[in-house]
């Protein structure tokens, strides 16, 4: 492990995959914060890092303006507004803080920000979100992009494919680089091999030969819905091809009387889904709670080695190693060009116009766009004689309103909330 030398303040931090991860890069955590009490005393257990415990947006929880200056803003802002499983409300899902996130930006002022999210952020649905967010950052002095990255990549034995946001000052981005893949032979049966076999089970090498493959991501879920499982039907499917019983998790490996795979497929336990979620024997990571809690802080989980490499990438530009890029990897790329024209324009703008920002896609892509835009944003239409014209309006999503609905929202169902 190096020698950490840069300092961090992490949100919505869970049970601490990115904090593991960030550490390993040279990182210390001045603060975490975290909603879920069995997440924190996790935390609190395994790094000895400051835990402020409760809503994030919450000033009575912690104050971001006392860590201004910090090294690196980070942290796994909630995913059901954005995810494919749910209905992808983006800016209203109460449960969204994303926007909000970016804003205490510009309270903190770090040198570096990452935040990552589900690969449904990466969508077409919420091309302009996306485009806002990049804005944003770039009036406040920042160089931001997204990548999305897979964890398999980084020699975790899931697919689990993550959207990380990157934003540097304009001094460090031309330093930064994203990690590069890492090629791996690593499988199901070859990392939980020998934790098959702890239980005395004599066909853990038969086992770990049909489980010869990656698994695909785990899911930790919300306190809205059941127990611990390895996710939906199509997940269990694959699951099943790895001699895998992803139906439940269990109390412990198999034992010496449980009969061969090719008979009855084993079910994981908690240290396998966390290892599995990429923290290893030596991490010596004890998940505070009861089962179903273990699970879901493990499947809700940033990868550590995934949090490692981005954190690693971070630290070289801090350091400002290496050659400079002349158009440096974080260059901000147009997610969206309809809302950029919205967000520039004075007044309304024609859809004809609006049109023209679309290389090669016509008035019915520009339609398209601009209802997936009022989603999140309110649009004003104005339709005369000669045309319709659209102006940009609010933005729907929560930045720290005091009369946003998110407050009553968190407050009649903050036991559901995750």
């Amino acid at each position: 492990m190096i020698e950490s030398r840069y300092s961090a303040v992490e949100i919505c931090a869970g049970a601490g995959g990115q904090a593991l991860g960030l550490h390993k890069a040279g990182f210390i955590t001045s603060l975490a914060v975290e909603l879920d009490p069995a997440a924190s005393e996790t935390l609190s257990r395994n790094t000895g890092v400051r835990v402020a415990v409760g809503d994030v947006a919450d000033d009575a929880v912690w104050r971001p303006a006392e860590y201004e200056g910090i090294d690196l803003f980070a942290g796994g802002v909630p995913c059901p507004p954005f995810s494919i499983a749910g209905k992808q409300l983006g800016s209203s899902d109460e449960r969204d803080l994303f926007a909000w996130a970016i804003e205490q930006v510009a309270v903190i002022r770090p040198r570096a920000v990452m935040l990552e999210n589900v690969r449904g952020l990466a969508s077409t649905r919420f091309s302009g979100y996306r485009q806002r967010v990049l804005d944003r950052l770039a009036q406040l002095g920042y160089v931001a992009n997204w990548r999305l990255l897979h964890a398999s990549d980084f020699g975790v034995a899931q697919l689990r494919p993550r959207f990380v946001l990157v934003a540097l000052s304009q001094d460090d981005a031309p330093y930064f680089r994203w990690p590069e893949p890492t090629p791996t032979t690593v499988t199901v049966g070859n990392l939980l091999r020998d934790l098959m076999a702890a239980g005395g089970w004599p066909h853990a090498d038969e086992w770990a030969a049909m489980a010869a493959g990656i698994g695909p991501t785990i899911v930790g879920g919300s306190k809205k819905h059941g127990g611990a499982d390895l996710g939906p039907t199509r997940a269990k499917q694959v699951w099943r091809s790895l001699g895998v019983d992803g139906r439940g998790i269990a109390d412990a490996p198999p034992g010496p009387d449980a009969p061969p795979p090719t008979v009855t497929h084993p079910r994981l336990t908690i240290e396998m889904v966390a290892r599995l979620q990429g923290w290893s024997e030596g991490d010596k990571w004890q998940f505070a709670g009861r089962k179903t809690s273990q699970y879901r802080q493990i499947g809700n989980a940033f990868p550590p080695p995934v949090a490692e490499a981005v954190g690693r990438s971070i630290v070289t530009a801090l350091n400002h190693d290496g050659l400079p890029h002349h158009t440096p990897q974080l260059s901000a790329d147009v997610h969206d060009p309809v809302y950029r024209a919205l967000s520039k324009a004075d007044g309304y703008v024609s859809i004809e116009a609006l049109a023209s920002a679309l290389t090669e896609h016509s008035i019915a892509d520009v339609e398209q766009r601009l209802a997936q835009l009022a989603q999140d944003f309110t649009l004003d239409v104005d339709v005369t004689a000669t045309g319709t014209a659209y102006k940009l309006g609010e933005f729907r999503g929560f930045t720290g309103q005091t009369n946003h609905q998110r407050h009553e929202f968190f407050e009649r169902h903050r036991n559901k909330v995750s």
